[in-house]
């Protein structure tokens, strides 16, 4: 039997699901209009996927060490990571269309292609993290008016 009094959990608050579904549809916007302005030739590197992945990459590090920062002054929170790295961040993001263009290039240039995003995506993570972590010493704003 389910404690009345317990919080009901993240995935199933309609407030929560409707903050990512809003931040997807952004994110996806996003990449949309970045990935319809520079299309990638077919055979060739695809540079808005390979930009927009590690911009997002680099993002959602410094999102996640943010937030974890300003979690430990003000309590954890789930909307802000739900709205921004899960929604925006998720939507703008595109690994399914890393995944079809991979499999559409020569396949040297797909396994450099494939290696590349995987090794700097993970690096721009770090990068956004270790930004945000140097960042220590700058206050995070108050909840408010």
């Amino acid at each position: 039997m389910r404690d009345t009094m317990a919080p009901m959990s993240p995935h199933r608050q309609p407030r929560l699901l409707a903050l990512v579904f809003v931040g997807g549809a952004l994110g996806t916007a996003a990449r949309a209009a970045i990935e319809a302005a520079a299309p990638a030739a077919p055979g060739t590197w695809p540079w808005a996927t390979f930009g927009i992945n590690l911009a997002g990459a680099f993002l959602l590090g410094l999102l996640l060490e943010t937030l974890d920062r300003r979690a430990a002054r003000l309590g954890p929170g789930p909307a802000p990571r739900l709205f921004l790295g899960t929604g925006i961040l998720g939507g703008f993001t595109t690994y399914s269309a890393f995944a079809v263009e991979t499999v559409h290039l020569p396949l040297p240039l797909a396994i450099l292609y494939a290696v590349l995003t995987a090794t700097m995506g993970l690096a721009a993570a770090g990068l956004g993290f270790r930004w945000a972590r140097s960042r220590g010493n700058v206050p995070v704003p108050e909840p408010g008016p």
